[in-house]
């Protein structure tokens, strides 16, 4: 009789785990059906075993959704009003939020100045740091006024020992910077590693949930911008910012990316300075240069981060080439959308002289336009530096331009416009039907760039006051108003 060969077990079968998000499978796939990515499934042991669970005694009675009480959600304001615009309010009692950025950004800038102000005699701050010295942190504290009697400090990278500090301080507020720098002894490898990542950001929302305690975290990125470790690591936390900044600029914005709690549309306004960081309430200003007289190759528009406008200014310069491949330079500007403007210009707008010159385009303070909504007020700064024309004071530009030239709507152009007359402008140029016009502004639609571009030699251009709703033409240019 044959000997029957032995079957093997699910135990020694090998299993296949995703880097990124941690899904696991019996078999190889080449994209994870979980996170879309490619190239992230790896072998990593036996096959897990497959168990049943049974059901277990309920501990809480389930309610019908009108009963349950919602008062133990309320937000609790942060002390800094612009984190606070992004949060929806500030932080709830047990959300967890990731805050991720580039290193030298200001994050720990930040987060040790709500430490400071969201510490009080009922509500106590317990600020964890694994990236310094306790000491380091006290000198930063000095520096930027971020002392409080009820705000207490730990530099542990130990996971275990960070929720010992949980039992003894019980504080109303948790921040750790960073996720990736804690480790749990029972698991293996080393610190910032998709498990490690994973156990500490569990236990830590857990702690936060059973206590009612709000949990910062401090997320490190990857070159391209990502959030470092597991995918995950998004999907457990309740709020999920990301700080963003040139740190050669003042400005810095903290964008909500994932809110349970809020709209995600919303964007916070810091200017970060020797003394520290602030919220900017009105920051406008520093994407403008105030001149006397209006200057060719600049022309300004009204952006809008989040649901927050703000007034922006664009500067092109054109000069001669020295080469046979003219130089092609943004700052602040998508290349792409720069280049698109160029070929509208020459092939819609008629201007030829661009092909064979040095062009350099840039945004003013640091902010980064990426919306459609500029390529107007792009293709007008172009238009006005090849010219060596100055356009019209206090005109701002706001549209979409399309390859065939025409001048596209526009989301929020009311309240683009309502911003504009507020910082004092007095004309602007937008496409058809704007809709109500602010009082003592002076719209003028355009339906193309042959249009747009008549603002520089002063021809007549449709005109629609405030308050009424029809076209008319005016003869005169928009300054002499």
């Amino acid at each position: 009789m044959a000997a029957r060969t032995p079957r093997s077990s699910a135990k020694d079968r090998p299993s296949y785990r995703c880097t990124e998000c941690g899904w696991t499978t019996a078999k190889w796939l080449g994209r994870c059906p979980e996170c879309q990515a490619w190239g992230t499934v790896e072998e990593f042991g036996g096959a897990p075993a497959v168990r049943t669970t049974a059901p277990g005694r309920v501990t809480s009675a389930a309610l019908p959704i009108g009963q349950v009480d919602g008062r133990q959600a309320t937000a609790r304001s942060t002390g800094v009003d612009e984190l606070d615009r992004v949060l929806g309010g500030g932080l709830v009692p047990g959300a967890v939020v990731l805050l991720a950025g580039e290193p030298g950004v200001g994050k720990s800038t930040l987060l040790l100045d709500v430490a400071a102000k969201a510490a009080s005699d009922e509500h106590r701050t317990l600020y964890v740091t694994g990236e310094e010295s306790a000491s380091q942190v006290r000198l930063r504290a000095d520096r930027i006024g971020a002392l409080s009697e009820h705000l207490y400090l730990a530099a542990e990278t130990d996971l275990s020992v960070v929720l010992g500090h949980l039992d003894s301080v019980k504080p109303s507020l948790l921040i750790l910077d960073s996720v990736q720098t804690v480790a749990s002894p029972e698991i293996d490898g080393a610190p910032g590693g998709m498990a490690q990542v994973r156990e500490v950001a569990g236990a830590l929302i857990r702690a936060s949930k059973e206590r009612g305690m709000s949990t910062l975290l401090v997320g490190h990125v990857t070159k391209d911008g990502a959030i470092a470790g597991p995918r995950l690591l998004e999907h457990l936390v309740d709020v999920v910012l990301h700080f963003e900044g040139d740190r050669h600029a003042r400005l810095r914005l903290v964008r909500g990316v994932k809110n349970r709690y809020g709209a995600t549309d919303e964007v916070g306004c810091f200017e970060l300075h020797d003394e520290g960081i602030t919220g900017l309430a009105d920051p406008s200003g520093l994407f403008l240069t105030r001149r006397a007289e209006p200057v060719p190759g600049t022309c300004l528009t009204v952006t809008l981060e989040g649901r927050r406008p703000l007034v922006a200014e664009v500067q092109a310069l054109t000069v001669d080439s020295q080469i046979p491949s003219p130089r092609r330079t943004t700052s602040g500007l998508e290349t792409s959308r720069v280049s698109m403007m160029l070929a509208v210009l020459e092939q819609r707008g008629r201007i030829s002289a661009l092909g064979k010159r040095d062009i350099y385009s840039a945004t003013v303070g640091g902010v980064k336009l990426s919306e459609p909504a500029a390529d107007l007020a792009v293709a007008l700064a172009l238009a006005s530096a090849a010219s060596d024309t100055p356009l019209p004071k206090n005109l701002v530009a706001i549209g979409e331009v399309g390859l065939a030239g025409e001048v596209r709507r526009v989301t929020g152009v009311q309240r683009r416009l309502a911003e504009a007359a507020r910082l004092g402008f007095t004309h602007a140029l937008v496409p058809a039907d704007p809709g109500k016009v602010p009082s003592g502004m002076r719209v003028l639609e355009v339906a193309d760039i042959g249009e747009a571009l008549r603002v520089l030699p002063g021809r007549p251009q449709r005109e629609k006051r405030a308050g009424s709703g029809r076209q008319a033409l005016a003869g005169a240019r928009p300054e002499e108003s």
